[in-house]
């Protein structure tokens, strides 16, 4: 119980924004958030074989007589929220009030991968989750900022157990000057905002991922039904979230029936959460890839990586959508002459980010009109652009 306590302390740090309460003399109210720790999303009887690399570097953070919520309150404590306050409180504080808002950290994929290419192996990790804002008397989930932190590494050996947890260790705390997944928590908890009355809510609800497209991903990505989906919305859903600044219900194919969303705190304690109903639906169709030589010199060959998807929002059930366009883009690589073994997943990774970020930001109001023009179908796309970033604002 004790742990379940430190646990959920943890999550309240996030949500602070989410309960107001008197703060001043002044009169002026202030959000406040319990912390409930790190959590794990989906069945808790397949958690250790979903995420064991994540527990396994859970595990040895605490062998060494530390943990990981500490470190996750840390790094909110190099960057406090600016638009609530992060309660310390205990979670049985929590019952009874008419409104007590929790936060946590809620890892929803791990992905650790090596791929050969000839005398060479390639580790991939990806490690995606939400800062998730939930209510804890009602047990619903109120808002979702999405984020995500990829790792890859190249050996002339086969990679150990000890390499890979190591790799996993650095998503989580960061590397080479990039912050973690802690510390990117910490960053969206900065700017989060609770809303004073009820928002309308955003979802991905459906994906496609056409045969062509299906064929360019690793392994890792199709040997599952479901986890290219589940991959192509977390990419979609995180760049909507992150460029136009706006929460977003997390895409849940897989582990989510009688739309209940469950979540496993570290210490073992599950919560099974209510998902909203979107009030407004996006579908993204993935439909082709394509990969084009242009330049090719003694040093080496020039490619272009083309990625090409649909991209549709609207109110679910209804038949005039706010934006409905296909995109295409295309992203550059040089392949030297000197190397044999080209793996071109990570460059049609670059070419779906892009296009995705673009178009988020179009969504947001940024101004993408250069890129628009030749990369949208759609003739009224500037109207329909404008409609959605009025949808947008309701969402925030």
């Amino acid at each position: 119980m004790k742990n379940f306590v430190r646990a959920l302390c943890a999550c309240v740090l996030s949500t602070a924004a989410l309960l107001p309460q008197a703060a001043s003399a002044q009169g002026t109210q202030v959000a406040r958030v319990a912390f409930a720790g790190m959590a794990y999303a989906g069945d808790a009887a397949s958690l250790e074989t979903r995420f064991p690399f994540s527990r396994q570097y859970e595990k040895r953070v605490e062998a060494a007589d530390t943990r990981v919520d500490a470190q996750i309150r840390a790094a909110i404590g190099k960057s406090a929220p600016r638009h609530f306050e992060v309660l310390p409180g205990l979670i049985d504080e929590l019952k009874g009030r008419d409104q007590a808002l929790v936060t946590s950290l809620v890892i929803n994929s791990e992905t650790v991968s090596v791929e050969t290419f000839g005398p060479l192996r390639k580790l991939f990790v990806l490690i995606r989750g939400q800062a998730l804002f939930f209510d804890f008397k009602t047990q619903t989930v109120i808002r979702s900022y999405p984020l995500s932190f990829a790792y890859i590494d190249v050996f002339d050996r086969e990679p150990t157990q000890d390499d890979m947890l190591a790799r996993v260790r650095s998503v989580y705390e960061g590397a080479a000057g990039k912050p973690g997944i802690f510390a990117r928590y910490a960053e969206v908890l900065a700017d989060a905002t609770i809303p004073t009355q009820v928002s309308r809510f955003l979802k991905v609800t459906d994906v496609t991922v056409s045969d062509a497209v299906a064929a360019s991903l690793p392994a890792y990505l199709k040997d599952s039904p479901g986890v290219a989906q589940t991959w192509a919305a977390d990419m979609v859903s995180e760049a909507i979230s992150t460029r136009a600044g706006v929460p977003i219900i997390p895409y849940t194919k897989g582990y989510a029936v009688g739309n209940v969303f469950p979540m496993r705190v570290s210490d073992g304690t599950v919560f099974n959460l209510k998902l909203p109903e979107p009030d407004y639906a996006i579908s993204v169709d993935l439909t082709n890839v394509k990969k084009v030589q242009f330049g090719q010199a003694a040093a080496g060959s020039s490619f272009i990586y083309g990625t090409f998807a649909t991209v549709k929002v609207q109110l679910p059930g209804m038949g005039t959508p706010y934006m409905d366009s296909s995109f295409k883009n295309g992203e550059t690589k040089v392949v030297p002459a000197t190397q044999t073994f080209v793996d071109d997943f990570p460059a049609y990774y670059d070419s779906w980010n892009a296009l995705f970020r673009r178009v988020a930001e179009a969504m947001a109001g940024k101004d993408q009109a250069a890129w628009l023009k030749a990369a949208a179908s759609a003739p009224d796309i500037q109207t329909q652009l404008l409609k959605t970033k009025e949808m947008i604002e309701q969402c925030k």
